[in-house]
């Protein structure tokens, strides 16, 4: 924001432009790009006790044009969960800049029970009553043996805590997953558990954290999938 004793430009005041805050960290939440189709007869390996499936073809183009749009971006740093598909949708990006991903075991996608290996996405796509139950509700703990909400909100809270202490005033390109994206925005927003939830594969949103607030910049940009993004990155938060 302006400061209140600037002058004002000749003729009046302009509307005041975000800046961001003295301390904060801008991170860029990235969705990792599409992966591996699931089925029941090959279920996902699994790493960390979450599916752990590699980037589909089209995944890897995704991540191709996210590096395209984030180059010229001014990141000073990219992390990573500990699941192979935020990894490979990192490295364009990371070979283009110099930058050796951190890998931040917080950042792993929520753990999904009995649902891991793959059959999340197949129950969701069947409509299962308990996935049904899942929408309802908005919460994952209806799935039998998934991670506990409140386990699940401050771990990423404390991700989100530990890689915005490590680079104020930078911008941070996290590649994670839509469960992880949809809690942060949710907690930085007092909204709804699920209304961020249906952030889409190679996404970007934005987040800013200062010592004594978050705020939601952006959900969702997916201008460089489908070719109107801006040629020079991304604007200033």
């Amino acid at each position: 924001m302006t400061s209140p004793d600037q002058p004002p430009a000749a003729g009046g005041y302009r509307q005041n432009r975000f800046a961001l805050p003295p301390g904060a960290a801008e991170l860029l939440l990235i969705r990792h790009g599409e992966s591996e189709r699931a089925t029941l007869a090959a279920p996902f390996p699994i790493v960390d006790g979450r599916a752990d499936p590699a980037l589909a073809p089209e995944g890897h183009e995704q991540a191709e044009r996210l590096a395209d749009r984030l180059a010229p971006g001014g990141i000073s740093a990219i992390y990573v969960s500990t699941l192979r598909r935020t990894a490979l949708t990192a490295a364009p990006l990371a070979a283009r800049l110099g930058l050796t991903p951190l890998v931040e075991p917080g950042l792993r996608e929520v753990g999904l029970g009995e649902w891991e290996g793959g059959l999340f996405r197949i129950r969701v796509a069947e409509n299962h009553p308990t996935a049904q139950q899942m929408w309802a509700q908005e919460s994952f703990e209806v799935i039998t043996g998934a991670e506990p909400t409140a386990e699940f909100t401050a771990r990423v809270r404390g991700a989100v805590s530990r890689i915005a202490a490590a680079h104020p005033g930078q911008r941070v390109a996290v590649f994670t997953h839509g469960g992880v994206i949809g809690e942060a925005l949710a907690q930085a927003s007092g909204s709804r558990p699920f209304a961020f939830i249906t952030a889409d594969n190679g996404s970007i949103s934005r987040l800013v954290i200062s010592p004594d607030r978050w705020v939601v910049r952006g959900f969702n940009d997916t201008a460089h999938l489908d070719g109107t993004a801006r040629a020079d990155g991304l604007a200033p938060a």
